[in-house]
């Protein structure tokens, strides 16, 4: 009696474990689901469990998922969608940027000099002074001293004696020095910069301050980074850095993050943000190929994917082709409008990018090439075939990649889908630069070769979105306005810089999720809402597919789930 009592106690007891292991750790339901799955592409309601999705559709019974720890989520109407991946940024660079001078406010010379003028104010002499963000083509008034289209630093050195400034241009390809810096690095009329760089000096031969592209490093080598006061936050500036980006992801809708090239350091902050379960983004790595060494090293061991859950994976390498439009660095393939005989230039040698490449295909690394201007998009391109038809066999779904993509020349268009290289564009680019991108190319070449979105993907072209932050905000939504409405933020104009090329809001919003994910091969774990991915989900205010135009800048961030955690709340 008492075995056949405890035999059905046992019974029992496994049924009601077996019906707890089922239960679920989060039901999502009641609001409108974009899942980008084109056979189920709207639902209800999503379950989640282990982090993962076990059942997502329009009209599921959850209730019997649904167990004492269940998180319920009632979205009431809200949408969701699946969670924003940057395509393309730097993501310790957003960190530092948090830690610096921000000069993205400032619409002239005389505002940034008051800014630097308080911190002076406020900094003991000797010690840098750091900022990013300034951009001399977006000032009103324009400086009355111009060289080469840049400031003189006078102003700048005047009001900071003691002090070693360094200013860093908002795209990241120029800096602007005051004199006690150049002081310290060294620099006289003498100075000078060969391949890939520039030291911009007046008709008198004396250096203005501005250091154009890899000329960059005669200041910077020498820069000392502050201390950075985060209040209660504690510990090196790289790991507050870590959290600071961490932070401003999470806010913005963003569960991973496209980070277009790493150093050997930032590697290491990496790990250590695992390890104190800090690093709460999903990073897809680029190791740069600046240092050549690093590159050695990682030849040697092979990719890294998936480590810690897929929070850390480093399988692509970051080329870097040439410059910016805005310091005039892009490498053209005719001169500038505004800058006769000037065609930027290349920041790295066509037989250095081809050993890598050759060297990426070799050891099963992706290989992306950052290229803005026309010369510099059809010399990767060029390289690229080049690999390919040198290595037919192993020349099949590579998912090589062009970083930015900006100015092609209508030849080049079509090479994109021909060679499967994958255009990695930033919306916000258009938005911000277009206004002053014509003064740098004219017209002709504004609307035929630049930011030509719609005749990428019309020519096979699978676009992937990003911000290039801390170039630009990293909020997904200005990028997805820009990339819908082809106007600048403040609306802009009325029917948008070059209409034609505009993307539907669907294929934006899969520019920054599935082909996100697609373009880093982890489009079956993530990038689109199905059973068996992880539960990395954003949650709007608005149904940005449907809201009228003009609101999609209105639109919050209501909720950021990763992994079937809430790791951010509006």
């Amino acid at each position: 009696m008492y075995k056949k009592y405890f035999s059905l106690c046992l019974y029992v007891m496994l049924i009601l474990i077996g019906c707890e292991n089922k239960k679920a750790d989060m039901v999502i339901h009641n609001g409108k689901i974009y899942t980008m799955n084109e056979y189920n592409p709207i639902a209800e309601t999503v379950i989640v469990k282990d982090g993962k999705i076990v059942n997502v559709g329009r009209q599921i019974n959850y209730r019997p998922y649904i167990g004492e720890k269940t998180k319920i989520l009632d979205l009431n109407g809200a949408t969701m969608v699946p969670g924003f991946i940057e395509g393309h940024g730097h993501f310790m660079g957003l960190g530092y940027a948090k830690m610096r001078l921000d000069l993205s406010v400032v619409e002239n010379y005389d505002e940034l000099v008051d800014m630097v003028q308080e911190a002076v104010d406020k900094t003991p002499p000797g010690e840098w002074i750091l900022g990013r963000g300034w951009h001399q083509s977006k000032w009103s008034p324009m400086p009355e001293q111009l060289v080469k289209g840049f400031q003189t630093h006078d102003q700048l050195s005047a009001i900071s004696p003691d002090n070693p400034v360094w200013l860093t241009h908002a795209s990241g390809h120029a800096g602007f020095a005051n004199a006690k810096a150049m002081e310290i690095a060294g620099i006289t009329t003498e100075s000078e910069f060969g391949f890939g760089g520039e030291i911009i000096k007046d008709i008198r031969k004396q250096p203005t301050g501005i250091f154009n592209e890899r000329a960059q490093y005669l200041i910077s080598k020498y820069v000392e980074t502050p201390s950075y006061d985060a209040g209660s936050e504690s510990g090196s500036n790289s790991d507050i850095a870590l959290e600071l980006a961490v932070k401003e992801c999470l806010e913005n809708g963003i569960t991973s993050f496209h980070d277009a090239g790493a150093g050997k350091e930032s590697i290491q902050t990496f790990r250590k943000g695992i390890n104190s379960n800090k690093l709460k983004i999903r990073l897809y790595v680029m190791l740069t190929s600046r240092d050549p060494e690093l590159l050695e090293e990682w030849y040697k061991r092979g990719p890294e994917i998936g480590t810690s859950n897929d929070y850390l994976t480093i399988r692509s390498i970051k080329l870097n082709a040439d410059g910016a439009l805005g310091s005039r660095g892009a490498w053209l393939l005719n001169e500038y409008t505004d800058r006769p005989g000037h065609y930027g230039m290349a920041t790295q040698s066509m037989d250095y990018v081809y050993e890598v490449s050759n060297n990426g295909l070799k050891h099963g690394f992706q290989v992306n090439a950052h290229a803005i201007g026309d010369r510099a998009n059809r010399e990767i391109l060029n390289q690229y075939e080049k690999v390919f038809k040198e290595n037919p066999k192993k020349a099949h779904d590579l998912r090589w990649r062009i970083e930015h993509a900006q100015h092609i020349d209508p030849k080049d268009i079509p090479r994109f889908g021909d060679l499967g290289v994958i255009p990695s564009i930033q919306g916000i680019h258009m938005s911000s630069d277009r206004p002053w991108a014509i003064n740098r190319l004219g017209e002709k070449r504004i609307i035929e070769s630049a930011y030509v979105w719609r005749d990428l993907i019309d020519n096979g072209g699978l676009i992937v979105n990003g911000s290039d932050v801390p170039v630009e905000p990293i909020n997904p939504l200005a990028s997805f306005y820009s990339s819908v409405s082809r106007k600048t933020l403040k609306g802009f104009p009325n029917n948008g810089y070059e209409p034609k090329q505009k993307m539907t809001r669907l294929e934006a919003l899969k520019s920054y999720t599935i082909n996100a994910a697609y373009a880093a091969f982890e489009e079956n774990i993530k990038g689109s809402i199905d059973i068996g991915k992880y539960a990395d989900f954003t949650v709007l205010s608005k149904n940005i597919i449907t809201i009228p135009e003009n609101e999609i800048l209105n639109t919050k961030v209501l909720y950021t789930i990763i992994n079937g955690k809430i790791e951010y709340q509006y």
